[in-house]
Order: C-alpha cells, then sequence, then structure tokens
C-alpha cells in the first residue's frame, strides 16, 4: 500500500492538510503550538485509490518531549512513498527548515514542498522565494481556503502511479471504498472462532463478526503508563511517552495480529478533573468518547505506584457507558505501593461493581505480563462475542427462577415466558414478561450473575431487556 507522510515544524498546516486529504475531521488542529504529538495514520481513498496518510508531529527541538516527536516524525518519513513538507508561506523561507528538507530528499526520492497560506496571487508572487529550497517539486496551497488541494492530489497520483477512478466529490464514495477494502482485507486468512473449552454450551458469534478487528481502547488518568502500554503491546515506538502530563492529544492506533485474529489498539488522552482540563485538551476528550463508541474492549489502566483515586472509578464509567468489554491493568508493578494481597483488596472494593472484569498486574517498562494481556484481549472477546442458543438460554432462565421465584408485582404474579438472545457484543437478552415493568433492577442483577456463574462471560457486560409478549403486556 502507498504511503503519504506529511511533515513541517509546529503551526505550518500540517494537521489541516491532513483532514482535506482525508476528508475529515480526524486530526485537532489549533493555534497551539506542538497540538500533533503522536504520529496519526488513517487509510484514505485519494480519488478511489486506497492509501495510508500520516500526520506528523511538528519538528522542533526546543524541549525534551519535542526532540521526542521529531524522531518519531522523522522515522515515519523513513517508511513513505512520498513526503510532503509543509512550510508557513506568510513567513520568509527559514534555514531549518531548508536543513531539514534537504536531507529529507536524500533519504526520500520523492519529497514535495508544500507552501502553505498562499491565500492569493499576490501573495503566491511573494512566496516565489521558496524555490530557494532547490526543489522543483514546490506546490502552493492554501489549505483552509482549498486552494491548490486538487493540483496537488493530481501531482501525488502522478508520481504514484495511481489512477483517478472514483468521483471524489462524493464523500459516500469515499467511505465506502475504504470500507470495501478494510472488509476485504480483515476477510483474509481469518479462522472461526471455537466454542469457549469451558463451557461447550456456549457458542461463538456468527462469521461476519468473527472477521471483524476488534477494537480496544486504552483509557485512564493521565501518566498512568498508557503510550507506555501501547508500545510495548506493538512492539513499536508508536506513541510519545513523556513524564508531561497530557502528552496524548490525539488518539494513537495500531493494528497488530494475534493468533490469526487482528487486534487495533488506540492509546486515547488521559483523563483529568473537568476544572483541570487545559487547552486543546477538551478537544481530546471528544476524541476519545469516540473512539470508545466505536471499541469493544477497554484497558481500564490504573497506577499501582501511588493509591487509587475517585477519578479512577469515574473513568471506568466510559467503558460501561459504551457497553463495552473491559480489562483491568494494574501498571508500574515493578514500582507498586504495596503487598500483591492489599492491593486487590482495596481494588475490589473500590471497583466492587467490576468483579466481572480479570485483573492483570502489568509493567509496561519491563514488559511484564505483555503477552498475557493480548492472549486474555482474545478471551474476553470470545464471551463479548458470544451467542446462547434459545434453548440452552431458556433451561438456565427456568433453573434460575426455580432458585430464586420473581416477586410479585403489588401481589400480581409476574412471569418470564421465554427468554432470547438478540445480539452480541455485547450480549443482549430479551425476556417475554407479562409484566415487563416489573422487572426490578435488583433481579436483572441476580440473572446477571446467574449467567456468569453458568457461562463465564469474562470482562463481559450482558444486558436484559424485558418486553411484554403482547401489546397489551408492553403497556403494564
Amino acid at each position: 500500500m502507498k504511503k503519504i507522510a506529511i511533515l513541517g515544524k509546529p503551526n505550518v498546516g500540517k494537521s489541516s492538510l491532513f483532514n482535506r486529504l482525508a476528508r475529515q475531521r480526524i486530526a485537532i488542529t489549533s493555534d497551539v503550538s506542538g497540538t500533533t504529538r503522536d504520529t496519526n495514520k488513517k487509510l484514505i481513498a485519494l480519488e478511489g485509490n486506497i492509501i495510508e496518510l500520516y500526520d506528523t508531529g511538528g519538528l522542533d527541538e526546543s524541549t525534551t518531549l519535542f526532540r521526542k516527536i521529531k524522531e518519531m516524525s522523522l522515522s515515519a518519513a523513513q517508511n513513505a512513498d512520498i513526503v510532503l513538507y509543509v512550510v508557513d508561506g506568510k513567513l520568509i523561507p527559514q534555514d531549518d527548515d531548508k536543513k531539514i528538507f534537504r536531507s529529507l530528499c536524500k533519504s526520500n526520492q520523492r519529497c514535495f514542498l508544500g507552501v502553505n497560506k498562499i491565500d492569493n496571487d499576490k501573495q503566491k508572487q511573494l512566496a516565489y522565494d521558496f524555490h530557494s529550497f532547490g526543489t522543483k517539486e514546490i506546490y502552493f496551497i492554501s489549505v483552509s481556503h482549498n486552494r491548490g488541494i486538487a493540483k496537488l492530489t493530481q501531482l501525488i497520483l502522478t508520481h504514484l502511479d495511481l489512477t483517478p477512478h472514483v468521483d471524489t466529490s462524493n464523500d459516500e464514495d469515499i467511505l465506502e471504498a475504504i470500507h470495501s477494502y478494510e472488509s476485504y482485507e480483515e476477510s483474509e486468512e481469518h479462522e472461526e472462532y471455537e466454542s469457549l473449552s469451558t463451557h461447550p454450551d456456549l457458542l461463538s458469534s456468527p462469521s461476519q463478526e468473527n472477521n471483524t478487528t476488534i477494537n480496544v481502547g486504552i483509557i485512564g488518568r493521565v501518566n498512568v503508563g498508557k503510550s507506555s502500554l501501547l508500545n510495548a503491546l506493538t512492539g513499536k515506538e508508536r506513541s510519545v511517552v513523556s513524564q508531561i502530563a497530557g502528552t496524548t492529544i490525539d488518539p494513537v492506533d495500531e493494528l497488530i495480529e494475534v493468533n490469526g485474529k487482528k487486534i487495533c489498539f488506540v492509546d486515547t488522552a488521559g483523563i483529568r478533573r473537568r476544572g483541570k482540563i487545559e487547552g486543546i485538551e477538551k478537544y481530546a476528550l471528544d476524541r476519545t468518547s469516540k473512539v470508545l463508541e466505536n471499541s469493544h474492549i477497554a484497558l481500564l489502566v490504573l497506577d499501582v505506584s501511588t493509591t487509587f483515586v475517585e477519578l479512577d472509578e469515574k473513568i471506568t464509567s466510559l467503558a460501561s457507558k459504551n457497553a463495552l468489554g473491559i480489562i483491568i491493568i494494574l501498571n508500574k508493578w515493578d514500582i507498586r505501593i504495596d503487598e500483591y494481597a492489599n492491593i486487590l483488596s482495596e481494588l475490589k472494593r473500590k471497583f466492587r461493581f467490576l468483579e466481572y472484569a480479570p485483573v492483570l498486574t502489568v509493567s509496561a517498562k519491563n514488559h511484564r505480563h505483555i503477552e498475557e494481556i493480548k492472549e486474555k484481549i482474545l478471551e474476553v472477546y470470545k464471551h463479548f462475542s458470544c451467542r446462547i442458543p434459545t434453548s440452552i438460554l431458556n433451561e438456565n432462565i427456568a433453573q434460575a427462577l426455580k432458585r430464586h421465584p420473581l416477586p410479585s408485582d403489588h401481589g400480581k404474579i409476574v412471569k418470564i415466558y421465554y427468554a432470547t438472545q438478540y445480539e452480541t457484543c455485547p450480549p443482549k437478552i430479551a425476556l417475554a414478561m407479562n409484566r415487563p415493568k416489573a422487572l426490578h433492577f435488583s433481579y436483572k442483577r441476580y440473572l446477571t450473575n446467574f449467567m456468569r456463574e453458568k457461562f463465564g462471560f469474562i470482562g463481559t457486560p450482558i444486558i436484559f431487556v424485558s418486553r411484554g409478549k403482547t401489546q397489551k403486556d408492553a403497556k403494564k
């Protein structure tokens, strides 16, 4: 697949160009220098041709953090078929830009210079000073005014030997092209999930769900080690790691394959208390919420080098809100604050509502139990995507009713006629009843615990929905 990397110093419009080419508002853009810190990549359709587009952090060496960002950005350029080096056309050519650009040209034969913020022809005349960069591949553009973008796109396709074959005026065509590519890629060489060995009666989900990439969101407070965990899981320096709180802004994703299954990890921005959210972090929180809407499983990362706080508990609501599978990661185990038994006791006390979630002690720094996380994700996803045959489901509901009968509703008998699982990811079970509104949440909790006892449902929420057997029943 062809790859294009967008490079340049901070605040020259790299993320805006990334969004313009992708025709989606993916990367966060702002006037704050250093908004983009991690390399953001996205499959896009450029006039019908699927390519991988990289938005990189600004090339700056003013701080240790920015030096790390620069190193990662230059690394992305090494693997690209085309490098788009973007400069600010409203400024005179900078010597450090020339030095970086010429260095990139030596290592990459296809390095283009994009002079951004050229909003009109008068400004274009002044921008000809940028020929001092010593390249013929110079393009004057204005991302904000969509000026010169079409020409730049055509020249990119020409240099990549690609032919336009989709009408780019239609966003639906672009999205369909990407979806078709991803569906094709995900369908290759996938085996069906086998039934859970510990519960042979519990069937895995249909084949169309088996072939889905497992989306895993990494959530937690700032500085609990989410970016380090992503790097350890993927075996790459995919996310910038720093002691500076709030380093990750844009969600950073990376796809790996484990036992023939594809897992897409997304490192999200660290979450603070509402009163301590600063500047561009408010955009990061919005991105985090959107990532979790499309996730299957959340890795809740907790820092055991310090005590658990109230915010840790509140963050778990993000997983519950989106009905995600969940795995608790006790990170920084190499510098834990207490012994295992005491930490686990405190965890159970404060996170009692997550008793069904598996717990792993991890050190992202020392790679402790990193492989176990991958195996646990596959295990949780089997439960998350499983479907129980209706006959077996009703047998177990009958057992639950026998063990603990339904309480009456103001003296009137409440009945469950039958149950059926109507959805997976997560499992959703409909209960046909004579008085659906009489099903108390405490009895739903009892049914949930009973099903966990019988089938496991490790790390998986179970949703019970009461429905009337007839239209008349539904109103009761």
